[in-house]
């Protein structure tokens, strides 16, 4: 009676060995990973907010200062967009509602490059394959902010 136990019991385990390794298997389709990202991936209005530290000589400041920026960034699909954005140094508005052209670059990798081009601010960017959604990070010096910016709208 307890062989028949043992071996019902390794039978069961294997039943729910199986099933938890075909649900693990379905998490990506070959289709999935197949996906490659362009310039176009990146196409719509998106919003972002960031909270960092400037060190001088960055965005004027003469000492580390608490930095933080909230705005949206309309992207064309061609390299090219632009962006409206409002930002505070210590507590100080020292730029609102500014409007600038933006350029980016997207690698079939999904990571690539983004320049605000009249701030001359440089970033790089990693992009969901869907383009949903991307994170990234400042890479002037004395710039240390890192973001997350999701897709809201066509534009």
């Amino acid at each position: 009676m307890n062989m028949k136990r043992v071996g019902l019991s390794a039978v069961r385990m294997g039943v729910l060995v199986s099933v938890g390794l075909l649900t693990v298997e379905k998490g990506f389709t070959e289709e999935q990973h197949a996906m490659r990202c362009t310039l176009d991936t990146l196409k719509g209005r998106y919003l972002y907010a960031l909270t960092g530290t400037a060190f001088p000589p960055a965005a004027g400041v003469t000492e580390e200062s608490a930095a933080a920026r909230a705005g949206s960034r309309i992207f064309y699909g061609d390299g090219t967009g632009t962006t409206i954005a409002t930002t505070s140094v210590n507590g100080v508005i020292i730029a609102a509602d500014l409007h600038s052209d933006l350029s980016y670059t997207v690698n079939a990798d999904c990571t690539g490059t983004l320049d605000v081009l009249s701030a001359g601010a440089h970033q790089e960017i990693f992009i969901a394959p869907n383009g949903d959604e991307m994170t990234v990070i400042e890479t002037d010096p004395g710039h240390v902010a890192a973001y997350y910016s999701r897709r809201v709208g066509p534009e």
